[in-house]
């Protein structure tokens, strides 16, 4: 038997970050082009083979094209060396509708392992007949472990973003014929 192969749904998909600002308030960010691909031996996604991401760190987009190529620089992501966001999954493990994906993540070239939180939203046919599965995954990392170190201090001796950033995903994978 074959595997199965599933691909990102980009129209009903989305990849979101959010970090604090001055500690008192919250950017959010989120990526325009991202990839994902699995392979699973049944529709089961616990008996998932192969879980590749990536997001291109060029179509980022925080609202503010200012704020947009900072982050693209070599004070936080450095683009013109790496600009892309890789995941690697290794293990997937879910218990009802919650679960874990663990795997390699690489940021600016550095690679550690990392688990999302994963909510299996469920597998259904859409009215024109395709099979999709739903995710909501979501995070948290330190930016500093991923040599995104970049940052300020105000007079007041507050920093300007903090080191913690929170990642989301609302993913919704089409099953390949």
């Amino acid at each position: 038997m074959s595997n199965i192969k599933w691909a990102i749904d980009p129209t009903h998909s989305e990849v979101t970050f959010k970090v604090k600002h001055l500690m008192i308030t919250t950017v959010t960010g989120h990526f325009k082009k991202f990839d994902l691909e699995v392979e699973t031996e049944t529709d089961d996604f616990n008996s998932a083979k192969k879980i590749e991401f990536s997001a291109d760190i060029n179509s980022i987009d925080t609202g503010n094209e200012q704020r947009d190529a900072h982050l693209k620089s070599a004070d936080f992501f450095n683009t013109d060396e790496e600009a892309q966001i890789l995941f690697s999954g290794k293990s997937y493990k879910v218990d009802g509708d919650e679960g874990e994906l663990s795997g390699d993540l690489t940021i600016r070239g550095i690679t550690k392992p990392f688990t999302f939180k994963i909510e299996y939203g469920g597998t259904v046919v859409d009215p024109y007949g395709q099979t999709k599965a739903g995710f909501t995954i979501s995070g948290k990392l330190s930016r500093k472990e991923f040599g995104l170190t970049w940052n300020a201090v105000t007079e007041a001796g507050s920093v300007v973003v903090s080191d913690d950033v929170k990642l989301n995903a609302e993913i919704q994978l089409i099953k390949q014929a």
